[in-house]
């Protein structure tokens, strides 16, 4: 939630969350960027000590930047690969067994340019149960990814998605049906 409505004459968040983000950003920068890359289990302890709701399994790896971890919610067995950002100004919430590739940018934040003020506006981000949103995807504030979908490498998603859809593109389109066969 934005703290201030006019970004010219102060910032967006209570001075709370921008407090616990500055320790959050020393913590990360110590304790969990530079962790090894098979300690899963550690980076996700230290970001339920920043009230991130984590599931059994998850892999979250070293060079992911999370905004404020406090906003976070992943499913049991997904996974969040390098140099993903999960911007969570507002809440994210990523389902079981979700892969999230590298390089990918979750934004929940934007801006609204019609006012003077300028002011932040943050809506959360779904992403529903066996997604996988491929390499180097922007999913704009606001979007349900639904269950089961495939965004392709590069897509920009400025709306939501239909589950068990194959999607790509700039923008996002709907390519296909996904048919899980065994």
């Amino acid at each position: 939630m934005s703290y201030n409505n006019d970004t010219y004459t102060g910032p967006s968040f209570s001075l709370r969350n921008r407090l616990g983000r500055v320790i959050w950003g020393i913590v990360y920068s110590f304790f969990f960027r530079y962790s090894p890359r098979p300690f899963h289990s550690w980076r996700t302890f230290l970001l339920r000590l920043f009230g991130a709701q984590i599931g059994k399994g998850v892999h979250i790896y070293p060079r992911v930047k999370i905004w404020a971890p406090w906003t976070v919610k992943i499913g049991d067995e997904s996974g969040v690969g390098d140099d993903v950002n999960l911007y969570s100004q507002a809440a994210i919430t990523i389902g079981k067994r979700v892969v999230i590739s590298q390089g990918t940018y979750i934004c929940t934040g934007t801006h609204d340019y019609k006012k003077r003020g300028f002011p932040l506006r943050a809506s959360p981000i779904i992403i529903g149960d066996y997604a996988w949103i491929a390499t180097e995807v922007f999913v704009h504030p606001g979007v349900i990814i639904g269950e089961g979908s495939v965004v392709g490498a590069r897509s920009v998603v400025t709306k939501d998605t239909e589950p068990w859809m194959v999607y790509s593109g700039f923008p996002c389109g709907p390519i296909k049906k996904r048919i899980i066969i065994d």
